[in-house]
């Protein structure tokens, strides 16, 4: 399947501490049984470029970003948010690139879905490898929450 029907991409970087919350969930998931119109990827920094290269209107139904967002909880809560819930301007990555613009452009053809993780610390440009322990033990509760949202059954999954 050259383009799938569900994306679930994680963004972030490593690199700069809870930024890496992203690709931490999608490692978790790469270890799950997933159905075979489901592509997980780790988008890492290039994800506002990357994701898009996944998709087609035509073939894809939903998209599911997994990202730290700072929306004012406590760190390492997980929230679910739909492109309408963002003010313009505010989800961005961890280089100031506005992310809700180019998804703007696609909602109205692809089911879009942010997983985001309240981060406790993002580093940036002082490298600082490894999550805070708040959003590291939010992860499992994102795994839930991804599968959840594609309709997979965790049970089945494992």
């Amino acid at each position: 399947m050259l383009y799938p029907e569900i994306v679930v991409a994680g963004c972030g970087n490593p690199l700069f501490a809870d930024d890496g919350f992203g690709p931490a969930v999608v490692e978790e998931l790469q270890k799950l049984t997933l159905p075979d119109n489901v592509k997980v990827v780790d988008a890492g920094l290039g994800g506002p470029h990357f994701i898009f290269t996944l998709l087609d209107p035509e073939v894809t139904k939903r998209l599911v970003i997994v990202d730290i967002a700072d929306y004012g909880a406590e760190p390492g809560s997980v929230t679910k948010l739909r492109i309408e819930d963002l003010p313009p301007g505010s989800y961005r990555d961890a280089h100031s690139w506005d992310l809700a613009e180019p998804l703007q452009r696609i909602k109205d053809r692809i089911d879009i879905t942010i997983i985001g993780c309240q981060p406790k610390r993002v580093t940036d440009p002082d490298m600082e490898i490894g999550l805070s322990d708040e959003v590291s033990k939010a992860i499992p509760k994102a795994v839930r929450v991804v599968l959840e949202t594609i309709g997979v059954d965790y049970g089945t999954a494992i």
